[in-house]
């Protein structure tokens, strides 16, 4: 047996998600049909991060197990033909030791929100990017952010529906910097909540709008109620962006 390690590019527009689901299709049903397809009998697909409907992946890192003899190139060409015309790519396979798992030797996240702040219709991006056309101050939302990074019970960041243990996570990295009519927000931790990345992003967006001060998010953050949340931002605009494990330090 062996298993190899998946990097996966896809568009989550039309899928209700990466985990499998029972009432619409998802990353991970096209992904295990396509290697039924190519090996001859079903496999699991393990992978390092979950993603809700409609939000997309530059490198997201899974893993499957393989009782034939294939070549990691071989394997990445057949997944790839036997996945189109779903909008999924394996842009890189490896073969790894047996105690490496997608998710369970992941020690870091990272995601990148995209916003588009203009008046005009999204065409080339509609469905890859929120649009925002009231004009956004992208230095408050950064100042904002700020309260937001260490150690905090994120219960007001969570939804209702998040399966984690604890509400209490350490946030890495939050920061938001503007590329044209383009504000990008990146968050990196070692794991999220559930809606926490577009929750957050949310309530800075009302902080450019003008609608929160900039100590609101950090009022939020303290009161610890889902009731405080001001607005959780649409899905697609967010994007899965690396996965970090030990060896790669």
């Amino acid at each position: 047996m062996t298993r190899f390690a998946l990097t996966l590019e896809f568009d989550g527009t039309p899928f209700f998600g990466l985990q499998r689901q029972k009432d619409g299709p998802s990353v991970q049903q096209a992904v295990e049909e396509a290697a039924q397809r190519v090996l001859g009998k079903d496999v699991r697909l393990h992978s390092a991060g979950r993603t809700d409907t409609g939000v997309h992946a530059l490198a997201m890192r899974s893993h499957i197990d393989i009782d034939k003899a294939i070549e990691p190139f071989r394997l990445m060409e057949a997944l790839n033909a036997h996945l189109r015309p779903d909008p999924i790519a394996v842009t890189h396979c490896e073969a790894v030791p047996d105690d490496w798992h997608a998710r369970f030797s992941c020690i870091g996240r990272a995601y990148v929100y995209r916003i588009a702040n203009r008046r005009a219709p999204l065409t080339l991006d509609k469905d890859r990017l929120w649009q925002v056309p009231q004009d956004l101050d992208h230095g408050a939302m950064h100042r904002a952010a700020e309260a937001l990074i260490g150690l905090h019970d994120f219960t007001t960041f969570r939804s209702v529906h998040c399966q984690s243990d604890s509400p209490v996570k350490t946030l890495d990295k939050l920061e938001v910097e503007r590329d044209g009519d383009e504000v990008r927000i990146h968050a990196e931790a070692r794991s999220f909540l559930h809606h926490q990345v577009r929750s957050m992003v949310g309530c800075l967006a009302l902080v450019g709008m003008g609608r929160w001060r900039e100590e609101q998010v950090a009022e939020a953050l303290a009161a610890r109620d889902r009731q405080a949340l001001g607005l959780n931002a649409p899905p697609h605009g967010l994007y899965f962006v690396r996965a970090v494990y030990p060896e790669d330090a």
